[in-house]
């Protein structure tokens, strides 16, 4: 089996990156000069990377000729919600014109992969109280052009299978995270300034957002494991919520990291909330419903949350 993933030197790329290659498949990936590589520092000699902008249509061709994959799992996004505040053009283009000319390149060279399209929970936006557990049917109310953005990429994967039969199985994932998640993301950003607080190169304090927001939590390494067996198992022209079974506030998840802290320095944490962390629109209610995905493949979640905290706050005390 021949896989591509776009975004596979970041976060869930490498992961599951290296999840395929246990599996015995044969793994692709898209890279750009400025790619960083760290994350696939392990397993770089056993994957097989090309040269790829998907913003460019001619360079999305180019890659789907070169390597006819038999699965696309097309992560590759602008993934950082308040970022697209301060720059919804790139946002806009890089996930949903970067999408399309993937889509594009798929229907021109003719081939028939299985062709996952990652959306996000974040379509649905801010839901109400009786709308939870979020099921599929929930209607879309996009609070962030990262939103809008994956609304975009969410249809045209759906419009392609509609209009050429291109094999596009689009998943929401819920709010996931683990090692190597990026710095600018809650859970980790806590781990990483909990890190830097334990060697002594930050001051006690850890700055925050809004911590009233809830959010149930996956693991990372549960979600590449969802991934896979997505592409096993699950219709074209369909849509699945994926996502965890721990919920709970920010505020809470924060306590239980701060709880894993060294003992000489966690009753000295102070937290302290920074303006610049609040976005102009929230989504703070999301709690999944997945019954839909689990019914079709039997998966569910089976790392711990607390292993999940602890491997990112040592990912970080490793890093650092």
């Amino acid at each position: 089996m021949k896989s591509l993933i776009t975004g596979i030197t970041g976060f869930v790329g490498s992961h599951l990156a290296e999840f395929l290659l246990e599996k015995g498949e044969e793994v692709y990936g898209n890279c750009r000069w400025r790619s960083p590589m760290e994350n696939i520092e392990r397993i770089k000699d056993k994957i097989n990377l090309e040269q790829c902008e998907l913003l460019d249509p001619v360079s999305a061709r180019e890659l789907i000729a070169k390597v006819k994959p038999d699965v696309i799992y097309h992560l590759a996004a602008q993934s950082y919600v308040p970022a697209s505040f301060n720059e919804p053009n790139v946002t806009i283009e890089t996930n949903v014109i970067g999408t399309l000319n993937l889509l594009e390149a798929v229907r021109q060279e003719k081939i028939d992969p299985i062709f996952h399209v990652c959306s996000s929970s974040e379509v649905y936006g801010q839901v109400k109280e009786d709308e939870i557990p979020i099921t599929e049917d929930n209607r879309f109310r996009p609070a962030s052009p990262y939103a809008v953005s994956k609304v975009g990429e969410d249809m045209i994967g759906l419009q392609y299978y509609l209009s050429y039969g291109i094999k596009t199985i689009r998943t929401r994932m819920f709010t996931h995270t683990g090692p190597r998640r990026g710095q600018v993301f809650v859970v980790s950003a806590f781990a990483k300034q909990i890190a830097e607080i334990e060697k002594g190169i930050r001051e006690p304090v850890i700055r925050v957002g809004n911590l009233d927001s809830v959010r149930t939590f996956a693991d990372v390494r549960d979600t590449v494991r969802a991934y896979y067996l997505l592409t096993k198992h699950c219709k074209p022209g369909e849509v699945y919520n994926i996502g965890g079974e721990r919920t709970m506030t920010i505020g809470e998840m924060l306590n239980m990291l701060i709880s894993m802290a060294d003992e000489n320095i966690k009753d000295k944490i102070k937290v302290e909330v920074d303006e610049k962390l609040l976005r102009p629109s929230d989504v703070t209610l999301q709690i999944p419903s997945f019954e839909k995905f689990k019914n079709e493949t039997g998966w569910k979640s089976e790392i711990p949350f607390e292993k999940t905290l602890k491997d990112t706050l040592d990912y970080w005390r490793k890093k650092l």
